[in-house]
C-alpha cells in the first residue's frame, strides 16, 4: 500500500548531525511515522511534537500525500543554553498504492501526532467469487 522511497533520508540526518543545519524551506526536516493496515483501513502516524497545528498543511494530489510543518525557534531566547530539538520545515511525502481512496482521508492532531486514515478503495478490498457448477453454468461463465 506504501511505497517506502526516500533514498535521501540517512544522508539528511548525516548532514544535519555534521553540519548542525536544521529544516528551512530548502532544506527541510524529516519526520518518523508508522504505517498500518487494519480493518480496510491505511494509518499512519507521524510525529510532530511541539509542532502548532495551524502550521501543519496536508496535501493530496493523485497518490501522493505531502505533509508539511513548521516549529519556530524560542522568541529571542536571549542566554539560550544548548538547541537541539529541529526547527525550521518539516515535510514527508507519502507514495500511495492505486488500492487506496485519496478522496476520503482524515486526519486528526494530537499529543504531538499527526494520524491519518485513508480508506482502502472498495475495488482493492478482498472478495469470494461464487464458482458455478455444471455444464451450462460454466458455458455461460466462459462465453462459449
Amino acid at each position: 500500500m506504501l511505497m517506502r522511497t526516500d533514498p535521501f533520508r540517512d544522508l539528511e540526518r548525516l548532514s544535519q548531525q555534521f553540519f548542525g543545519t536544521h529544516g528551512t524551506t530548502a532544506h527541510p526536516t524529516m519526520m518518523p511515522m508508522d504505517a498500518w493496515r487494519e480493518d480496510g483501513v491505511f494509518r499512519v502516524e507521524l510525529d510532530l511534537p511541539g509542532v502548532d497545528p495551524e502550521t501543519i498543511e496536508l496535501d493530496v494530489e493523485r497518490n501522493v500525500v505531502t505533509v508539511e510543518a513548521h516549529r519556530s525557534s524560542p522568541e529571542q531566547a536571549k542566554d539560550l543554553i544548548t538547541a537541539e530539538r529541529p526547527r525550521g520545515v518539516f515535510r514527508r511525502q507519502l507514495i500511495l498504492g492505486d488500492g487506496l481512496d485519496t478522496s476520503k482521508i482524515e486526519a486528526a492532531y494530537d499529543a504531538g501526532v499527526l494520524g491519518l486514515k485513508i480508506p482502502v478503495a472498495e475495488q482493492a478490498k478482498p472478495r469470494k467469487i461464487q464458482i458455478q457448477t455444471g455444464s451450462a453454468g460454466a458455458r455461460d461463465a466462459i462465453g462459449a
